[in-house]
């Protein structure tokens, strides 16, 4: 009996799991179980991550708006902020209204004072 040579479905897998994982460190980048195992944990953390990276840059934003605002006057909070700008159904959402923050201050205080109002 001849000896049957394999095809190239199961080298194209691998090697196309290779490329993902090429800059993995040590064997993680060179063994084919390893690189399936890792290729793995990669993406599930880069899932939850994103999520995660969601979360964090809100609390963010709502940390430098709260900071600037307590700069200015101590009785008035991001909370009472953000409540008062869904009364009025503003279109500012936080990622704006930190920038507005840090660029230009004034601006802030100014939005402030006409939700207070």
């Amino acid at each position: 009996m001849t000896r049957i040579r394999r095809g190239y479905i199961a080298r194209r897998r691998r090697t196309k799991i290779r490329l993902f994982a090429s800059s993995f460190r040590g064997a993680h980048s060179r063994l084919t179980r390893t690189i399936t195992q890792q290729k793995i944990r990669a993406l599930v953390s880069a899932h939850r991550d994103r999520d995660r990276q969601k979360r964090d840059f809100r609390r963010l934003w709502i940390t430098r708006i709260n900071a600037v605002l307590r700069q200015n006057e101590v009785s008035y909070s991001y909370s009472k902020l953000i409540h008062d700008l869904s009364k009025r159904q503003s279109i500012l959402n936080r990622k704006i209204l930190a920038q507005i923050a840090i660029l230009n201050r004034n601006c802030l205080y100014m939005i402030s004072n006409e939700v207070i109002k």
